[in-house]
């Protein structure tokens, strides 16, 4: 355990350090093809969003785009593990069926679709985040239709574990339906808390470390080494996204770590249970989606907002919050639920 515990640290330094590297020239990079974030004037359901566009002007014209980067890190990571494997300085690598396929396979092809959206974020092509939304739908379906089948098909799991209210319930042909919503509801979570710096990211980065130590609990160690590198690149980003931030991430990283949180959870779920301890981690995630979802049925249904901005935190932003002291706070909530959570796992491991 002791050598796997240091292939996981290693790997997660060598990401971090080259991305401390690669961050300022990626951003020097950015800036001189003007590659700079365009605020949406218009909200999902199409009307102007006045007050957003106020409170976030300022923003406009930083640099954007950084899953690419972290897509390049990973790459090189995982290249570094074949080389290793090829020199025979350690028998494994970073790609395997029994672990890391799904995983990989989502970050890199859900990334790669909403790199396009990016590109057309910075080039202005849309007003509003809908249109593109729409255009994407299907890929995203695709993608979600593809892990349910995975573990049900390939890997023949047919059962959820809702311990510690019911244990394992066998739900049969409804495994792939049950779970492909359930992607689709995290992927766009991630994607609605986002748009304040550092907020996302950071709550993200702290679900992703108490997920890793569970996996490194039972013993999956190169998804636990994949989670690292990850984490690492996060935290490296850290430094140029914290208020005023130097360059933001795009819709493609919460995207694609969506699936990336999404393919864990199933993979958890075949070991232990771990469906509701995770919406206990995913409670911030799930308050701010679901102020986002109220909103757009009041709008459309009462033919008035609910709210005078949503989601969540955008509305605590235009309460004149700060958007440091709302990140900072939200920052303290999640490790206050990720306590709670890593003490339940392991009361259940007990």
């Amino acid at each position: 355990m002791l050598i796997k515990l240091n292939q996981i640290i290693l790997f997660s330094l060598g990401a971090f350090f080259l991305a401390m590297i690669l961050y300022p020239l990626y951003i020097r990079v950015l800036r001189n093809l003007k590659a700079g974030q365009k605020i949406r004037e218009a909200s999902v359901t199409g009307e102007s969003s006045p007050i957003y566009s106020q409170l976030h002007k300022h923003k406009a014209g930083t640099p954007t785009m950084w899953w690419w980067l972290f897509i390049l890190i990973m790459a090189i990571m995982i290249g570094v593990s074949f080389f290793l494997k090829w020199k025979w300085w350690t028998n494994f690598s970073l790609v395997t069926r029994s672990e890391t396929y799904v995983l990989l396979f989502g970050f890199f092809s859900m990334g790669l679709i909403w790199i396009i959206d990016d590109f057309l974020n910075i080039r202005g092509k849309w007003k509003t985040k809908w249109l593109s939304a729409k255009a994407k739908l299907i890929g995203m379906f695709l993608f979600a239709g593809f892990i349910s089948r995975w573990f049900y098909a390939k890997l023949g799991v047919d059962y959820i574990n809702l311990w510690p209210i019911a244990g394992k319930i066998d739900v049969g042909i409804f495994f792939p339906i049950l779970t492909f919503f359930v992607t689709i509801s995290i992927v766009n979570a991630i994607n609605i808390t986002d748009w304040l710096d550092g907020l996302a990211w950071g709550l993200m980065s702290i679900i992703l470390f108490v997920l890793a130590v569970v996996l490194f609990v039972n013993g999956t160690y190169l998804a636990t080494t994949i989670i690292g590198i990850t984490i690492a690149t996060l935290i490296a980003f850290m430094f140029f996204n914290i208020n005023p931030a130097k360059i933001f991430m795009g819709d493609s990283w919460a995207l694609a770590l969506g699936w990336l949180l999404s393919s864990l959870l199933y993979i958890l779920n075949m070991r232990m249970g771990i469906f509701i301890p995770f919406l206990v981690i995913f409670g911030l995630f799930i308050v701010d989606t679901w102020s986002s979802f109220l909103q757009i049925l009041s709008k459309k249904y009462l033919k008035k907002k609910l709210f005078p901005t949503s989601p969540l935190h955008h509305l605590l932003e235009y309460k004149w919050i700060a958007e440091h002291t709302i990140v900072m706070k939200a920052w303290m909530l999640q490790w206050i639920l990720a306590a709670i959570t890593l003490i339940a796992i392991f009361y259940q491991l007990s």
